[in-house]
């Protein structure tokens, strides 16, 4: 005579399994969630240096806020490098058949991108500007609520 099994709900079928039942199933326990890449991803220490967490008041550095102009201009100045150089090559009168598309090509180009990213710093410096007035107008109409 085999003892009965007590009903868990690993031994109800499924027809008679209830929602809260089903539910506790199909979610782990929460000491497991813990752990999880999940919930440390969520942590507000990755996220957040002791430098931003001010509020809100977005980056400080300029390494931060120029990162695209910076990045553009340093681009444009490499292709612009590579076809001066391929370029000169052609002039000097090796490999023609290549430097010949390749030197223009990569010159307008570098120049292109370079002067993309010199326009950007002052677009940058007027978005910076209006988004710290409109931060600074919040910051007012949120004091003048909370004296209210």
């Amino acid at each position: 005579m085999q003892p009965e099994a007590m009903p868990g709900p690993e031994n109800i079928p499924l027809g008679e399994c209830t929602l809260s039942q089903s539910r506790e199933q199909l979610s782990p326990p929460l000491s497991h969630t813990e752990s999880t890449v999940f919930s440390l991803s969520r942590a507000d220490s990755l996220w957040n240096s002791s430098q931003h967490s001010s509020a809100a008041a977005g980056p400080d550095r300029c390494s931060e806020v120029y990162w695209m102009p910076i990045h553009l201009m340093s681009t444009g100045g490499s292709f612009m490098f590579c076809g001066v150089v391929i370029s000169g090559l052609y002039f000097a009168g090796h490999c023609r058949m290549v430097t010949n598309f390749l030197g223009p090509a990569l010159l307008s180009i570098g120049l292109m991108v370079f002067v993309v990213g010199l326009v950007l710093i002052p677009i940058t410096k007027e978005n910076r500007k209006i988004f710290f007035l409109k931060f600074m107008q919040f910051l007012y109409l949120k004091s003048l609520v909370a004296l209210g």
